[in-house]
């Protein structure tokens, strides 16, 4: 009751504050497994999509998040968050089969392919974790692309300030193993989601991987 209550006033107020422009809904699945796979370039991005999209959406949130003040974790239940624990191996390892699950019941769950913000506003190469869970679920994937956070909450900003963001929801992108090895299925299709990402959020896009951690 109190996450409803939570989510209820954090809805209008995210459009107080943000002033969203949300373009693309229509593409959104209302109904069945779904991944929403999103760029990078503020802490705001996996607050902010849950409360735009036209449906639920689950991101991964740090597991300290749930245990800090009531406040913070009635809002990381508000947006239907998971907690996961900070770690290597083990918490990435975790953190797939959190969503499998998610996408198994049916839901949605969003994730950003590149791992970590983007601290110079350029779209990094996706990590196959994204097509990982495309392939194992055979849920579709809704690139979005996220603009304008980076701007209300930069990097190492406690909180975010009033300014204007803009989300964009793109076409559903199906995916199958095909004739393809697993390894290659899986970078091809991330590739491709990549390139739509970059599409809808008009970044320059960076030759590697983004390496920096940011804390997310």
């Amino acid at each position: 009751m109190v996450p409803r209550m939570v989510r209820a006033g954090l809805v209008p107020l995210s459009r107080l504050a943000f002033r969203p422009d949300v373009e693309g809904r229509e593409h959104v699945p209302r109904t069945g497994a779904v991944i929403f796979a999103v760029n990078h370039i503020s802490a705001l991005d996996s607050f902010l999509v849950p409360l735009v999209s036209p449906r639920p959406v689950s991101f991964l949130a740090k597991e300290e998040y749930f245990t800090g003040s009531r406040m913070l974790r009635a809002g990381m239940l508000a947006i239907d968050a998971i907690p996961v624990p900070r770690g290597a191996h083990r918490a990435a390892q975790q953190a797939l089969e959190s969503a499998l699950e998610v996408l198994r019941d049916g839901r949605a769950f969003g994730i950003h392919p590149e791992g970590t913000r983007s601290r110079d506003g350029r779209l990094y190469r996706g990590r196959t974790g994204v097509a990982w869970l495309a392939l194992a679920s055979g849920a579709p994937v809704v690139p979005v692309g996220v603009i304008g956070t980076d701007k209300v909450q930069p990097v190492g900003a406690p909180f975010p300030r009033p300014g204007k963001v803009t989300v964009r929801f793109g076409q559903p992108l199906h995916f199958s193993p095909g004739t393809s090895t697993a390894a290659r299925a899986r970078r091809e299709a991330t590739d491709d989601i990549m390139d739509a990402i970059a599409k809808l959020s008009d970044q320059d896009r960076a030759p590697g991987y983004n390496e920096l951690s940011t804390g997310d």
